[in-house]
């Protein structure tokens, strides 16, 4: 089943970079030259997403203006024979019609912020990703769009027993390959009560059902709407899978996350590769 649509939640506070982010979107710091929230939407793009709809909250007028023609900017690009910036720039355009921007009006949770997007979504499956979690490699939506049949999917990973307390956690049934069958979904479970070591990260395809949970407004762990609740209540109505996706993610909701991601990407880069290896051999020598 082809999926056209996509859900970025972007309405968090991004306490976690204060100061950077009391002006700026949290989604808007950039990985070497890019935003965060740039590299989910290109992710998105090459899974096949048409429709891209973003829940924002105050503030966050400057993902808007990314995603928007600058005329002076391209004006003045053109003028001075700066072709590649211009390109650089016209490749974070979508097709006009295709991005569409809801307010979360307040910080209720994640199922509250997808919740928020449900007469966008219509009746038919989409993907949910997190600007926060940068996946290197093979894109991971790219990988759940190609397994997926029906029913909901979510990205999972293995993480150390003490981290299970940090996301959401599947309880896994039998396993094909990279395809988990999910049997539970707790979020954020003490290590001693967690049912497995595979946790969730920030990529989902969710069927219609899941907006009728999360129209209940069920608070859960932290006091917030859980998009993690409204996927364990459709066990046993809908699919559920796991997929262990192939990618190195990077977790930018955190500063050491945010600054191995910038190294990782930058080392991908053969333009800075070089001199960033040379710096940084330094660095541990001395």
């Amino acid at each position: 089943m082809k999926i056209r649509k996509a859900i970025f939640p972007v309405g968090g506070l991004g306490t976690r970079f204060l100061p950077a982010t009391k002006a700026m979107p949290k989604e808007m710091l950039p990985v070497v030259d890019k935003p965060l929230i740039q590299y989910a939407v290109e992710e998105a793009a090459a899974a096949g997403v048409e429709e891209f709809i973003f829940v924002t909250g105050r503030n966050k007028s400057a993902i808007e203006d990314h995603f928007d023609h600058s005329t002076e900017l391209e004006n003045v690009l053109q003028a001075k024979g700066k072709s590649e910036a211009l390109i650089t720039v016209q490749q974070m355009m979508r097709e006009p019609g295709s991005v569409s921007y809801v307010r979360q009006q307040e910080p209720a949770g994640l199922g509250h912020a997808v919740w928020c997007a449900r007469n966008q979504v219509g009746s038919e499956p989409v993907a949910v990703l997190l600007a926060d979690d940068l996946i290197l490699g093979t894109p991971a939506l790219q990988e759940m769009v190609d397994a997926y049949r029906d029913g909901n999917m979510v990205a999972v990973m293995e993480v150390s027993p003490e981290e299970t307390s940090s996301y959401g956690i599947i309880t896994p049934d039998h396993e094909k390959g990279p395809l988990i069958t999910v049997k539970g979904l707790i979020e954020k479970p003490a290590p001693e009560k967690a049912p497995s070591n595979l946790a969730v990260v920030g990529r989902y395809i969710i069927e219609p059902g899941v907006f009728t949970n999360l129209a209940e407004g069920h608070k859960g762990a932290g006091g917030e709407i859980q998009l993690t609740d409204a996927l364990a209540s459709r066990i046993g109505k809908a699919a559920f899978a796991g997929l262990k996706f192939s990618g190195q993610r990077y977790d930018c909701g955190s500063k050491i996350g945010f600054i191995k991601a910038n190294m990782a990407f930058a080392l991908q880069r053969p333009e800075l590769r070089a001199e960033l290896h040379k710096w940084l051999a330094e660095q541990i020598s001395s």
